[in-house]
């Protein structure tokens, strides 16, 4: 496990409450420690997700917490990010590895227990695996996969693997519990 549980925001500026802004939203948390951002900003076009991310960049960020990219490893590169998040399916994190500077952080998204194997033997850094619960934030067509799988898909990879999907401040202690190195949450985070 690893040795401090790594709590991970996953942006997205359409779900956040009234008044607030990503902007604010991201800084709140830099300033709460959160370890890891994710700007998962999908429908923006590059050039904008690039500006975004200098902006979110240029932050203050007392806790040197890592701004991650999702999908974009070409767009984190460019703007200094500290990595990427890629989806399942993507290419392998290895194939990556020659354009990428030494702790940029490659994550994958998995939903079965051959996806988190297959992160792993490709050279993930880490993985996010869900839906644990059912998510919060939006419909994704998933079933829940639920603890025992969660606790599952930990002991089968070495490395950090973070539960998604219907995080609450409640149930974060039962994902730590079976294993997961930590959580990966929009609305747990949203309103920080």
């Amino acid at each position: 496990m690893h040795p401090r549980p790594i709590r991970c925001y996953v942006t997205d500026r359409r779900s956040l409450p009234a008044g607030i802004s990503l902007l604010e939203s991201v800084a709140r948390n830099l300033e709460a420690g959160i370890e890891w951002i994710q700007i998962r900003e999908k429908d923006l076009p590059a050039l904008e997700l690039f500006a975004l991310t200098e902006q979110l960049l240029a932050l203050p960020n007392p806790f040197h917490s890592k701004i991650l990219v999702n999908t974009r490893i070409d767009v984190a590169l460019a703007a200094g990010a500290g990595g990427a998040h890629l989806p399942a399916g993507s290419p392998a994190p290895r194939d990556w590895r020659a354009y990428t500077p030494a702790g940029f952080l490659i994550g994958v998204s998995c939903h079965t227990l051959d996806e988190v194997r297959a992160a792993e033997d490709e050279g993930a850094d880490y993985a996010v695996f869900g839906p644990v619960f059912m998510p919060r934030s939006k419909a994704i067509g998933m079933e829940p996969l639920g603890i025992e799988a969660l606790a599952q898909a930990a002991r089968t990879v070495r490395m950090p693997l973070l539960a998604l999907g219907g995080i609450t401040n409640a149930n974060t202690e039962d994902c730590l519990r079976v294993g997961a190195a930590g959580v990966a949450a929009i609305s747990l985070y949203q309103s920080c």
